[in-house]
């Protein structure tokens, strides 16, 4: 695997685990750079606070791609005090991180790729259909992808309208394509399992929990 793409999402989780994205995306990426690798963040979702994230999408190349996205894959801990509540008496907070497609491969079209084929078709028209092959079976070899058209009494009418039809239909089967894959690229958002993480991060320096509340002292009155 020479260049792909690893999601990385906070899933539902509180403002702490946007922290631990953006966190553990920037170990991700040191990581990387000592690998030898190439990445860049493609895709960012920001959290409530400065500097989260709620997701981020990397893109990383290199020859050593697959063996880090392998390692980034799954339930991720990173393993500190929350910044933002005190007394939060959690320290473990879960991401969930995968590999992901960005893009659908568009089918190109040719008009060399279709086989046509003339032939005979009942139906309305008259007898002069039945005797003359003026309809057209168009086949697309490399999908596969089968119409027939017998709208006009011109052969070459029908081609026409025949490679219309195999032009819209791919179109419509790479639309669904590319629909499934947003799906099941926002799913990885309702994937996240806490515990049994397959990497426990933490930060190079203790973090400083966040201080309690202070207090309103009443001002004796007068």
């Amino acid at each position: 695997m020479s260049g792909a793409h690893l999601l990385m999402s906070a899933g539902r989780g509180p403002q702490e685990c946007a922290w631990a994205v953006a966190e553990l995306a920037a170990r991700l990426e040191a990581e990387a750079a000592g690998l030898g690798l190439v990445t860049e963040r493609v895709e960012t979702v920001p959290g409530d606070r400065a500097g989260t994230f709620r997701s981020v999408v990397l893109r990383i190349d290199g020859e050593a791609t697959g063996r880090l996205v392998a390692a980034w894959t799954g339930t991720l801990c990173w393993q500190a005090p929350s910044p933002y509540r005190a007394g939060a008496g959690r320290k473990n907070w879960y991401v969930i991180a995968g590999p992901c497609r960005l893009d659908t491969p568009r089918t190109e079209f040719a008009e060399a790729d279709v086989d046509i084929v003339p032939c005979r078709t009942g139906g309305p028209g008259g007898q002069h259909r039945n005797k003359v092959s003026t309809a057209v079976r168009a086949t697309h070899r490399p999908t596969g992808i089968v119409v027939v058209a017998d709208t006009e009494r011109q052969f070459g009418l029908n081609r026409r309208i025949a490679l219309d039809q195999l032009r819209r239909r791919l179109q419509e089967r790479d639309e669904a394509a590319g629909a499934a894959l947003e799906t099941a690229r926002w799913r990885v958002h309702d994937e996240l399992v806490r515990g049994d993480p397959v990497r426990v991060e933490r930060p190079a320096r203790p973090v400083r929990a966040a201080a309690p509340a202070s207090r309103r002292r009443s001002r004796p009155g007068r």
